[in-house]
């Protein structure tokens, strides 16, 4: 009876989230959001339908070199194999191999407001980030329309799978409420006489269990992978001799001791939300900081350096590998659009009924 179930009926959660195919991923996207995907997965149910996917499409909003997108591509697809995702388990694909993502896109784009898409934040700070400039002197005439409504697409990203629960970091929280209201939106306005349930669930945020990560060189923003310096950011595939002079550079202050407070010491506090977040103390970052009140920052940065370098030793050398098997990856990825697409295609044909377009 299972296998004649509609492909998504078969599934009591559905999970979805993704990542830009934009550099090598860094700690902050490794504790923010990949580990807690391994996570999600080692936790899930047998029922629970798991999809992760690459967006290359997101990443056109921002200049791209095309050679390099294309490299980056592969990379954060052996990246997510690396980290321990499972393509048995796990729905891994490209976004752009799913053409249901844009069609999805356009219809949710004819529902969404502008005003609502201009009072998103993320756009401003993406384009503040890509120019090396503060969010209050960004030029808008700069701001091409697939980054202005690059949300809409986003929530077509959630919707064509009907997911029910999406784990985000905080920056993203305000593109899944926009999510949620396109979602009522469109149940509300294609409601049929015969529909017993909405078509979309209105999916909800899973939270991460890691602090947010900041920059290296600048603790008033965040680790970014599109950051002018690369001092700033630590990636899954620096050597050791890198995070450690990586993490020796690390603003802090100069006052004496060490404390957590990331108001005043944001610095300082970042380093030790790094330490408690590899060694599996994100719960209590006060406590670890006590460790260390007696201490000196060169103390704290040469313990960060090592704990940092055993979290990624392994991954590190898993991606090194998988790098160099291409066969293998497109193997993976054609299997993970396939699988993308029958999912989307049964969303897509009640979307288009309801819609007219069929």
């Amino acid at each position: 009876m299972l296998s004649r179930l509609p492909l998504l009926a078969r599934h009591s959660r559905v999970v979805l989230s993704g990542i830009q195919p934009t550099g090598v991923p860094h700690l902050g996207n490794y504790l923010g959001a990949l580990s807690n995907w391994v996570q999600l997965q080692q936790r899930a149910q047998p029922d629970d339908g798991l999809l992760f996917m690459i967006a290359g499409w997101h990443a056109l909003t921002l200049p791209q070199d095309p050679q390099t997108l294309a490299q980056s591509r592969w990379d954060m697809l052996a990246t997510l194999l690396a980290i321990g995702l499972d393509p048995k388990r796990s729905v891994i694909f490209f976004q752009d191999h799913n053409q249901d993502h844009a069609e999805l896109g356009w219809l949710l784009n004819c529902l969404c407001p502008v005003g609502k898409l201009r009072r998103m934040t993320t756009w401003k700070s993406r384009l503040a980030t890509s120019r090396n400039a503060d969010e209050d002197d960004v030029d808008e005439s700069l701001l091409n329309a697939g980054l202005l409504t690059y949300p809409a697409l986003q929530a077509a990203d959630i919707l064509v799978y009907r997911a029910t629960h999406v784990p985000v970091g905080e920056d993203q929280t305000q593109h899944l409420e926009l999510t949620r209201d396109l979602a009522d939106s469109f149940n509300r306005t294609f409601k049929t006489a015969s529909d017993h349930n909405p078509l979309f669930p209105l999916p909800t945020l899973v939270g991460t269990a890691s602090r947010r990560i900041l920059s290296l060189k600048d603790s008033s923003s965040k680790m970014s992978k599109s950051a002018p310096d690369p001092s700033s950011r630590i990636l899954l595939t620096d050597t050791p001799d890198q995070i450690s002079l990586k993490i020796r550079g690390a603003v802090t202050d100069s006052i004496k001791g060490i404390t957590y407070d990331p108001v005043n010491r944001p610095g300082t506090a970042n380093l030790l939300t790094i330490l408690a977040a590899c060694t599996q103390e994100e719960a209590d970052v006060a406590s670890v900081a006590r460790r260390y009140e007696s201490k000196g920052h060169g103390v704290l940065k040469t313990d960060v350096s090592e704990a940092v370098i055993e979290l990624l030793r392994r991954p590190r050398a898993r991606f090194t590998r998988l790098k160099q098997e291409r066969g293998y990856l497109i193997e993976v990825a054609e299997e993970g659009a396939r699988k993308a697409r029958e999912m989307s295609e049964e969303t897509l044909k009640l979307v288009r009924e309801r819609v007219g377009l069929c």
